[in-house]
């Protein structure tokens, strides 16, 4: 049968001498007393109190999962490890952040029921990853996180992680870089020192072109290489060199609307004369 026991003050039960042997019993208001070496609960233990301190030395839990904050109902509410540091400073926390939904180790001088406020985020150390999901320590990212870079003479560089790679231009070429991960290499209005330009793809034009109602200006000799054969005619007009034919100059030009696009040769100087002198 059901059995209720009430009492007007205190309420003490003791096995043997109890824990310590003490006869003296120091209990505060309203305390229920089991002072014994060991006390046993053979069913559940539901406590409805809003705290629980245990004084223990060693807390030992069988229980493979601990479950935080098990009445949340979805709400912005934050869980985690507490370690009291005493005089040293603030607390240290280990805890899921909801607000910015992620883990975080920090120390901390205000928490509530429901929510952490960081005062400094706390370092942790881990070991050297070994697969492609573990954290990447200080010392793992230094050794593994830097960057090669080659130029056209195959010689590689290194740049270590946190150094930075700084691309200098010359003769007439400039750099700029911009954040976050823009690099713009620039040619000046004056080339220098540039032996050789040509296009890069079969056939293809190379085109020099002035701004405006500026020229293309030749400030030397223009030599032309002798052509095995005629170009193409084009709306274009395409001055080229072969041998030279009635003309006397071996410089030919070509373009479709220029006699429907017939080769054409510049007539030399001693050559206009002599036909001049015979046509009288």
């Amino acid at each position: 049968m059901a059995k209720n026991i009430r009492t007007s003050g205190n309420y003490s039960i003791r096995a043997g001498t109890g824990s310590t042997g003490d006869k003296i019993l120091n209990l505060a208001a309203q305390v229920i007393d089991l002072d014994s070496v060991t006390v046993k609960i053979r069913g559940n233990l539901d406590v409805e109190g809003t705290q629980t301190v245990v004084d223990s030395t060693t807390l030992e839990i069988e229980d493979a999962v601990l479950k935080l904050a098990r009445n949340n109902s979805g709400a912005d509410i934050d869980a985690g490890i507490l370690i009291e540091r005493g005089s040293l400073g603030n607390d240290a926390i280990f805890y899921w952040n909801e607000g910015e939904d992620t883990f975080k180790a920090v120390t901390s001088a205000t928490q509530s029921a429901t929510a952490v406020t960081d005062t400094a985020l706390a370092n942790i150390k881990a070991a050297s990853p070994t697969d492609n999901d573990h954290v990447a320590t200080r010392q793992f990212v230094l050794a593994n996180g830097g960057l090669k870079i080659a130029g056209d003479d195959s010689t590689v560089v290194t740049i270590d992680a946190g150094a930075t790679a700084k691309f200098v231009g010359t003769n007439g070429i400039t750099t700029v870089a911009a954040e976050p991960d823009q690099l713009t290499i620039s040619l000046g209005r004056n080339l220098d020192n540039i032996d050789t330009i040509s296009t890069d793809r079969s056939n293809q034009d190379l085109t020099l072109t002035a701004n405006g109602t500026g020229a293309v200006v030749i400030n030397d000799v223009l030599s032309f290489s002798n052509m095995a054969s005629d170009p193409t005619a084009t709306v274009q007009t395409k001055i080229y060199n072969k041998t030279a034919g009635g003309g006397g100059t071996g410089l030919y030009f070509r373009n479709t609307n220029i006699g429907s696009g017939a080769v054409g040769e510049l007539i030399s100087k001693s050559k206009a004369t002599a036909l001049a002198i015979a046509l009288g």
